[in-house]
């Protein structure tokens, strides 16, 4: 298995697949999410959390749940033992990098929106 970031490597790709064995499956896709989009993602949910907007008591996770349906990703809720709903679906994990920066977008402007003050140290998306 051989993993190539295009870009300058294009040359190098196009050898991979002239090498590549008859009926080799090749995946081109784009970039996923980084780490740093990841760790102000849940700096973001922490502080939505801390906020409670609307009287709404959420954890991180519940929030990124309701962040990724607002934003058209498949998620859904399912009643846990307790009675109590849960999030289950779409993983962030799967983002791509434009679709965690659109995310993140809309976590800013949801947030600016209803006046909940957010850190001022926005990293790079």
């Amino acid at each position: 298995m051989q993993t190539v970031i295009l870009g300058s490597h294009r040359a190098k790709a196009h050898e991979l697949v002239d090498l590549a064995p008859h009926n080799a499956v090749m995946t081109i896709k784009a970039a996923s999410r980084t780490k740093d989009q990841n760790s102000l993602m849940w700096a973001l949910l922490s502080e939505v959390s801390r906020a409670k907007p609307d009287g709404r008591c959420h954890t991180p996770e519940v929030w990124k749940e309701l962040f990724m349906h607002a934003c058209g990703h498949a998620v859904q809720f399912e009643l846990g033992l307790n009675g109590q709903p849960f999030p289950t679906g779409f993983r962030s994990s799967r983002l791509t990098k434009q679709e965690m920066g659109d995310l993140l977008d809309f976590i800013y402007a949801w947030c600016a929106e209803r006046g909940i003050h957010l850190s001022d140290e926005r990293m790079a998306a």
